[in-house]
């Protein structure tokens, strides 16, 4: 049952390394595997505790803390569900998620946050805090410090394979949000494939980039590490710090990290205007969650002695499918994804048919670390589940070696990042002002991330809103990063020939008039 359960995995890497470090939060205090192991089981304690039980969802919304890491395997130990959330939502972010989500409680930290108390107030969802002082202390949480001893321990509860672990949101383009509930066993096949092909050992450290309410830096960053054995430093600050990676990267021995395309090409730039006087010596870079231009490839790995794995994922794999193997397998080739790893994948055409190399189709995977569906979203699991694959919408071919390439993107989500934005509640924010008439939100090129979004408007007749007010509007309704970098005022949208507004279209138009970055491949 171990090797099924995220909880498994990390317990047995607590009994099998149990004095070396796990956890570090940078200058103040490092966990062992097996102290980290029992505040996990002490805090889970607490929550059953304070009622929670089987199946609940907890909202979690935290910077990088080891409160965040504590709270959030506690959470998956009672069999209940995580739900971690972006700490910049607005509160009517946050009450969409926390209501889509049916969350029971959401934990935070002891600061607050105000936008997710107001969703929580709104909706009467209990709120507690989350503190953990110093290493040798435990987490205390606010409104449950003197609740009564309950009937069931923790030492009793017995995680099961298809107890829903974790659940997200990823962005869809033509509806809201969908959920996605992954199980233990979801999770633990990923990390037990992020393990295998990156051969994470106990003497490997790594230095969290990536925030922990995205797949990516919470199942590749911390737990693979965690479950093998091996060493997570927090930044001080909670976040990605340009100034203060490398000297946690040294002070901390890392062997690797992995990070999302902007975050290389600010660690790039840092080296290029500010070296440090060493680096760390990497058995490997990772890169994953939008695509990366072969020339920053080449520039990182010039920079920082190691090779670049581009790999490729999405939420409802359980983060990866593919990747770059280490050089000692096969190597790397830049432009591709890699090869797929502990799942099948195929390339399909649009009847199920299995398209030859060389030849691009829709990229389709199967597998145990794949969700079993979206949660309450019967039509959005209907087009997904196709031909007994779920389909990922994006388009790709394998080459000669196996290697697969994303060459294209079925849907219209705007990738910033590794931020994934659904264009469409962007337009239902633009929409909402009433002196906007027709919006449309859209991707376009950008050298930093890869996308950025830009939107027209046609304002009402008789108003002369302006760009500034159109963003400022964007700003107090939706979290920074979905914000339009541009507004197109006009008095005309292209359209189709039967009149109906096509984004891409909208796209290549407005792009026509400004200076753009040169376009990326597409990725996942």
């Amino acid at each position: 049952m171990e090797n099924v359960t995220l909880t498994g995995l990390s317990k047995r890497a607590a009994s099998d390394f149990s004095t070396r470090r796990a956890l570090s939060v940078s200058g103040k205090f490092d966990l062992t595997h097996a102290r980290l192991h029992e505040l996990v089981d002490h805090t889970a304690s607490r929550l059953l505790a304070a009622g929670i039980t089987t199946g609940d969802v907890v909202a979690l919304t935290f910077p990088n803390t080891v409160e965040f890491v504590v709270v959030f395997l506690a959470v998956i130990r009672c069999r209940a569900t995580a739900a971690p959330l972006n700490s910049a939502y607005t509160a009517e972010e946050f009450e969409f998620y926390i209501k889509d989500s049916e969350a029971k409680l959401l934990i935070m930290p002891k600061e607050g946050n105000k936008s997710a108390e107001a969703a929580a107030s709104k909706l009467g969802i209990p709120r507690v805090s989350a503190t953990l002082l110093e290493g040798e202390s435990e987490i205390c949480l606010s409104s449950t410090s003197d609740a009564t001893a309950v009937s069931t321990s923790v030492a009793e509860i017995v995680n099961d394979p298809s107890d829903v672990a974790l659940f997200l949101h990823t962005s869809g383009t033509t509806s809201r949000p969908k959920g996605v509930p992954l199980t233990q066993l979801n999770v633990a096949s990923s990390v037990r494939n992020i393990i295998s092909v990156y051969k994470l050992t106990e003497s490997d450290s790594t230095v969290m980039v990536l925030p922990f309410f995205h797949v990516h830096g919470m199942i590749a960053g911390l737990l693979s590490s965690l479950c093998a054995g091996a060493a997570v430093t927090l930044p001080a600050a909670g976040r990605f710090s340009a100034s203060t990676f490398w000297p946690d990267m040294r002070a901390y021995s890392a062997t690797w990290y992995t990070a999302v395309p902007t975050i290389h090409q600010i660690i790039l730039d840092r080296h290029l205007s500010r070296p440090e006087p060493a680096y760390p010596e990497l058995r490997f870079i990772r890169s994953c969650s939008a695509s990366l231009a072969p020339s920053v490839m080449a520039r990182l790995e010039e920079s920082f002695g190691a090779p670049v794995l581009e790999a490729y994922a999405m939420t409802e794999a359980s983060h990866q499918m593919a990747s770059n193997p280490l050089p000692e397998d096969g190597g790397h080739k830049p432009g591709s994804v890699g090869k797929p790893v502990g799942l099948e994948m195929a390339v399909l055409d649009n009847n199920g048919v299995a398209q030859r190399e060389g030849e691009s189709g829709e990229v389709c995977i199967r597998g145990p670390n794949v969700t079993k569906g979206y949660k309450n979203n019967p039509e959005a699991n209907k087009a997904a589940f196709t031909f007994g694959w779920f389909h990922t919408g994006d388009i790709g071919f394998f080459d000669s070696d196996g290697y697969l390439h994303l060459v294209g993107r079925i849907k219209e989500l705007i990738n910033r990042g590794g931020e994934k934005i659904s264009p469409i509640e962007v337009d239902a924010v633009l929409l909402s002002h009433p002196d906007v008439g027709q919006a449309v939100a859209f991707g376009v090129p950008d050298d930093k991330y890869g996308e950025e979004i830009n939107c027209a408007i046609i304002p009402r007749e008789g108003s002369h809103i302006d760009e500034a007010e159109v963003m400022q509007f964007c700003k107090k309704n939706i979290a920074a990063f979905k914000v339009p970098k541009k507004v197109f005022i006009t008095d005309s949208l292209p359209k189709t020939a039967t009149g109906k507004i096509q984004r891409r279209l909208v796209a290549e138009h407005f792009l026509a008039q400004i200076s753009t970055a040169k376009v990326p491949k597409f990725g996942a």
